[in-house]
């Protein structure tokens, strides 16, 4: 079995403040400036009544997933998917305990349903059809790169295509201080085992022993990076936006990290 696992990347969907879409990242990395958005992501793909009842983390994740599968023109509901999360939604967890502590009674159902770790991933199952495998994880501040590996580990096993995406919400009250994050962040990949006509670059991934993280090398990126576990992720992205070979790690655990040789494909 080789050690490496070899990937394309056929859509990239990205939601953050200033950077609403992967558009607006390479435009950012080309020397532009960030764009204008609003301050929710729009998560199209929901219906208008899950998108009202939706906590932040959800439309993040909806949204950056809609953008990757829509760039990829692969159709939604034959993709298995992966969502990583440091923590999951812990605004929703810190009311949920504060509700508890002080008033059990008035513990709202939707918050209690919006609470669980696959939240996002039933969301976008649900609203796109999807019958297939769905993946929910958690790694702390190694999320993304666990997700990646995971998501990568399935496309090549399975031999088909798989949507990944790595999202956190701005975490509040007591939570925040163990798992800070003060902007949110949402990143996604539909990632293929073999080369066609919508692929972008060749990821090649392999495992290394513990190292430091890259990170974004453009200011705005870096602060975003450092403001949310999730967003470390970015250095990624800069590199797929930079359409040129590259290489970096990413943490994927405690005590070793994902390395990522990247080609572009066109």
């Amino acid at each position: 079995m080789s050690a490496t696992l070899t990937l394309w990347v056929e859509g990239i969907g990205l939601w953050a403040p200033g950077l609403p879409s992967w558009p607006a990242l390479r435009a950012l990395c080309a020397g532009g400036a960030p764009s204008e958005c609003a301050a929710r992501p729009a998560a199209a793909v929901l219906p208008p009544g899950e998108r009202r009842r939706a906590p932040e983390s959800v439309l993040l994740a909806v949204e950056a997933a809609g953008q990757a599968v829509a760039m990829s023109a692969r159709e939604a509901r034959e993709l298995p998917c992966v969502f990583s999360s440091a923590h999951g939604d812990l605004a929703i967890m810190d009311y949920m305990c504060a509700t508890l502590a002080a008033a059990p009674a008035e513990l709202s159902p939707t918050k209690f349903h919006n609470s669980v770790h696959n939240a996002a991933a039933g969301y976008w199952t649900i609203a796109s059809g999807c019958m297939a495998p769905s993946t929910a994880l958690a790694a702390h501040a190694h999320s993304f790169g666990a997700g990646l590996l995971e998501a990568a580990t399935q496309a090549c096993a399975e031999r088909r295509a798989v949507l990944y995406v790595g999202y956190d919400a701005v975490s509040q009250g007591p939570l925040a201080e163990m798992a800070p994050s003060s902007q949110p962040f949402a990143a996604a990949l539909v990632l293929a085992p073999a080369p066609g006509a919508a692929a972008c670059a060749r990821l090649t991934l392999g495992i290394g022993a513990e190292a430091a993280p890259a990170a974004p090398r453009h200011p705005a990126l870096a602060a975003l990076a450092a403001a949310n576990p999730s967003a470390g992720g970015l250095a990624l992205l800069e590199a797929l936006a930079a359409d040129a070979p590259a290489a970096l790690a990413l943490a994927a655990g405690p005590h070793f990290h994902l390395t990522v040789h990247l080609e572009p494909s066109r």
